[in-house]
């Protein structure tokens, strides 16, 4: 072994504002996010289910459990990365999301892989 972890994954995000299917005059934000999650561990792991927490500007949480990321469950190989965009709705034009992965390696081992918290932003509502 050279020291390289066994099981790791990295998650990226890449977010957008959908203006086309918001209406703030009705309190309805759209958002699309581009979710890119590295296998950088040596061995194959499987995403099971994920985990959100939703934070609106007003601090209003939503929490999100499901198997998989939009009907798949797909297995990464080491080195390879999963790609998969998906949307959220919110009440306020800036928001949050966070969380987790649940994964099983190929060997059966079972860990978490963190997504770390990023920001949904109507463009110019933080000015």
């Amino acid at each position: 072994m050279s020291g390289e972890p066994q099981y790791a994954v990295e998650v990226t995000v890449q977010t957008r504002y959908l203006p086309e299917q918001s209406d703030p005059q009705k309190k309805r934000f759209a958002f699309a996010y581009t979710i890119s999650i590295r296998n950088q561990g040596l061995v194959a792991a499987q995403l099971l289910h994920r985990h959100w927490l939703i934070t609106d500007g007003n601090n209003k949480q939503q929490r999100v459990d499901g198997p998989g990321v939009v009907g798949e469950q797909p297995l990464i190989e080491p080195g390879n990365e999963h790609t998969y965009t998906s949307g959220c709705m919110l009440e306020t034009p800036v928001g949050t999301m966070e969380g987790s992965y649940d994964m099983r390696a190929s060997d059966g081992h079972t860990f978490s892989a963190s997504i770390p918290r990023f920001r949904l932003a109507q463009p110019n509502a933080l000015n």
